[in-house]
């Protein structure tokens, strides 16, 4: 009997052992689950930041793309100013570049008029000058507003004279041009001056 007692209390103290080191396992894997959880619950934190963190984030980063908008905007804006400056400055050169060689002609006609007599030569020598010169000006985009029988129009014309009894075909029609009119690609630069049948 003795030794059944002795078996059995071996078996319960190996179950007791084995139930101790179950416990000792377990609290063990326990304290180990709950470190692990403890960091994934600090990291999930670190990761979800604070709404205002993320709004201010947010704000910093939006108003350095704003500053930087405005820089390239200043930038831009003071380019702009600086070739419209140039081209104000400068944009008469190629008209004046156009019109130098009438002007070299024009020297040359007063130079060769005290060499001759000949009013016929000096009037012909005017005209290719002055044919040379309005060629200078359409090349340009300058050109003559034609009036010769045209219907008076207060977006070309100015009427200085009107002139009564020319009957009812001349009637509002530009009867005499006072002072030539142009324009320049399509915009009035002087408006001509014209007499108006009434």
């Amino acid at each position: 009997m003795k030794e059944k007692t002795n078996i059995n209390e071996e078996n319960i103290l190996d179950k007791e052992e084995m139930t101790e080191e179950t416990v000792n396992d377990n609290s063990a894997d326990g304290k180990q689950q709950e470190e692990e959880a403890q960091t994934a619950g600090a990291e999930e934190k670190a990761e979800e930041k604070d709404p205002l963190t993320l709004a201010n984030e947010k704000i910093a980063e939006l108003e350095d793309k704003y500053l930087r908008t405005v820089a390239e905007f200043d930038n831009y804006r003071k380019r702009v100013l600086k070739e419209k400056t140039e081209l104000i400055l400068n944009g008469g050169a190629r008209v004046a570049e156009a019109v130098l060689p009438v002007l070299d002609d024009m020297e040359r006609a007063i130079a060769n008029g005290e060499k001759t007599d000949d009013l016929q030569v000096l009037r012909e020598g005017m005209e290719l000058i002055h044919a040379k010169f309005v060629k200078t000006l359409e090349s340009q985009g300058v050109k003559k507003i034609e009036t010769e029988n045209a219907d008076f129009d207060t977006d070309v014309h100015e009427a200085v004279a009107m002139v009564p009894g020319m009957g009812d075909d001349k009637k509002g029609k530009v009867i005499d041009c006072i002072q030539a009119g142009y324009k320049i690609n399509d915009k009035v630069i002087r408006h001509a001056k014209v007499a108006v049948g009434q």
